[in-house]
């Protein structure tokens, strides 16, 4: 997906959609539903209109198509406190997940001995969520090690 994709479904995804955020941020509904339009050549979104938004949604799927579009991913850097030996095995679990997922993928776009460039996308997406979670993991052990 890519952000301008990704704004447009965060702004509308938000629970009683664009005219509800739109009120928190204290900006005119069509005026964001604009800028959401990703087929709009007209108010498009500042960094200071995506940030607000992820910040009040909390959804940062803007940040990781980004991320995705230069060959990144983002890992979420602060922990929420819960750092223990059962959260570590949540997240292998959670990596194993998605590993799996690639491999339905994989499989997927090779079943028919034709290889579409909308399989390819599936199974990157499924590589970054997996690549994400063991990144995730990596960082609640850094949290954990002794110093």
């Amino acid at each position: 997906m890519n952000a301008k994709d990704a704004f447009h479904q965060t702004v509308h995804n938000y629970p009683g959609g664009c005219e509800a955020l739109a009120a928190r941020l204290g900006v005119n509904a069509a005026v964001l539903r604009n800028k959401a339009n990703p087929n709009a050549d007209y108010h498009k979104p500042t960094l200071d209109d995506v940030d607000r938004v992820m910040v009040l949604t909390g959804d940062v799927s803007v940040l990781h198509a980004l991320a995705a579009n230069v060959g990144h991913v983002c890992v979420r850097a602060e922990t929420d406190g819960a750092v223990s030996d059962m959260a570590v095995l949540e997240l292998v679990a959670k990596a194993w997940s998605a590993s799996s997922d690639v491999g339905a993928e994989v499989y997927a776009t090779l079943a028919d001995g034709i290889v579409e460039a909308h399989e390819v996308r599936r199974v990157e997406q499924a590589v970054y969520r997996t690549v994400q979670a063991l990144n995730e993991m990596v960082t609640r052990l850094k949290s954990m090690a002794e110093k």
